[in-house]
């Protein structure tokens, strides 16, 4: 996609002259880093973003932070097919940690002397294809970055990768010149490596000094001065952390899901133990698509045309909208589902507190069954009455009659429960109303 702004306005201000052709690539970078490790300052304090940099100051909390910045020797970076001609004039490289840990590798190079674009379109796919072996002064570029950073996993590559270009020389005049034919060829040779043809907005078609294409993978800036550049590479990196974390949320999700499908309990708490992990990991994917994808995806880092524009195209260019949509729908649903889980245990548990008591009240009516006829028998025997013998034995035939009299009654009363308990249980008739009828269908036209 192609965006151009006119000479007059912001561009007068954010315009400028590049000497010499500037790369930046953006590598997401899997592992883990310690939370606790030293960082090195804000974003706003190490890089030049001009008057983007009051925006900056206001949203540091979200912004990712500097925890290795080097400079590096033209010399000691090495592609697997060497340097295609291009002569590197200077190199660094920085390592940012977003504020949920999720860490993304930008290396700035700048060449010196011409950058043809069939060099240049070599270089950036050898950097984005073989990026796993690239190697710094001899050992492999993650190694390197490993030693200055000690992370708590080692690091790898992640998917996701952005290249930014800035032409400058010749190749900046060559974009900026009146020949489209030879424009477009250029720009299809940098930005779809010659695969595809370069479409152009029909509402970003105003011709000036500067211009912005970009693809999935790589996106072209020419005229800008440095804070603008520095601008659009953060918000670059801003969707490439977002894309990353898309696909480790998604990821995440299955893993969820995976873990309560196949999770084996044989207790209440060992199910109440499996729920609490499942919501504390579903509240860690929320807390992953607000702050690590819905902070990254809109215009408020920087409220400027030139970046709301670039943003938009490139968000709409890797379709982090829609995923991260269907991503939130698919956590919406594993909290349903966990609730559901959750619901169902209180559900067992109640029905299962509701038979112990009663089990429990059954026993104590037995109990109490039991233990009244006696404890009247014991009464009787103990009253001091001229119908009990202190001579004769309480098992004496005489005192038929008032066991009869004791237990009787309660026998009686047993009887008639256990009749309508029987009755009860065997009574007919459905404890849910029936279905009403279905509709009928109407007759099918011939």
């Amino acid at each position: 996609m192609i965006s151009r702004t006119t000479a007059g306005g912001t561009a007068e201000l954010d315009s400028g002259t590049r000497r010499s052709t500037r790369v930046l690539v953006l590598f997401s970078l899997s592992g883990e880093l310690d939370p606790r490790g030293p960082s090195l300052g804000s974003l706003v304090d190490r890089f030049d973003f001009g008057r983007f940099a009051l925006h900056l100051k206001s949203s540091q909390a979200v912004l990712p932070v500097p925890v290795l910045v080097e400079d590096v020797a033209p010399g000691e970076l090495r592609l697997p097919h060497g340097d295609r001609g291009l002569a590197l004039e200077s190199a660094e490289f920085a390592v940012l940690a977003a504020p949920r840990g999720d860490i993304t590798l930008v290396l700035d190079c700048e060449f010196a002397g011409p950058t043809p674009s069939d060099a240049l379109a070599a270089w950036l796919a050898d950097t984005c294809f073989d990026r796993d072996l690239i190697t710094l002064d001899g050992r492999p570029l993650l190694d390197v970055l490993g030693q200055g950073l000690a992370p708590r996993e080692p690091l790898a590559f992640g998917q996701n990768v952005h290249q930014l270009v800035f032409p400058g020389g010749e190749l900046r005049e060559e974009l900026l010149g009146v020949d489209a034919a030879r424009q477009s060829a250029v720009l299809n040779e940098i930005v779809y490596r010659g695969r595809m043809a370069t479409a152009e907005p029909p509402h970003l078609r105003n011709h000036g000094t500067t211009l912005s294409a970009h693809g999935r993978g790589v996106s072209v800036h020419v005229g800008w001065a440095p804070h603008v550049e520095n601008g659009l590479t953060l918000v670059a990196i801003g969707m490439v952390s977002a894309l990353a974390v898309l696909q480790r949320t998604r990821l995440a999700a299955f893993e969820t899901m995976r873990a309560n499908e196949q999770a084996s309990a044989s207790s209440p708490y060992e199910i109440r133990s499996l729920i609490s992990q499942l919501s504390a990991g579903v509240n860690e994917l929320q807390l992953d698509l607000a702050f690590g994808v819905e902070a990254y995806v809109d215009s408020l880092l920087i409220p400027e045309m030139v970046m709301e524009a670039f943003q938009t195209s490139l968000r709409d260019a890797l379709g982090i909208r829609d995923s991260l949509e269907n991503s939130a729908r698919m956590v919406e649903r594993l909290t349903s589902v966990i609730s559901a889980r959750s619901a169902a245990l209180d559900a067992e548990l109640s029905e299962r507190d509701d038979r112990r008591d009663r089990t429990v009240s059954v026993l104590v009516a037995i109990a109490t069954l039991i233990a009244l006829p006696p404890t009247l028998l014991l009464a009787f025997f103990g009253a001091n009455a001229t119908t009990v013998n202190s001579h004769r034995s309480i098992f004496d035939a005489q005192y038929v009659p008032a066991y009869l009299l004791a237990w009787v009654p309660f026998l009686v009363l047993a009887v008639i429960g256990y009749v309508r308990i029987i009755r009860s249980g065997r009574r007919s008739g459905s404890l849910l109303a029936p279905p009403a009828p279905p509709a009928p269908r109407p007759p099918s036209r011939s």
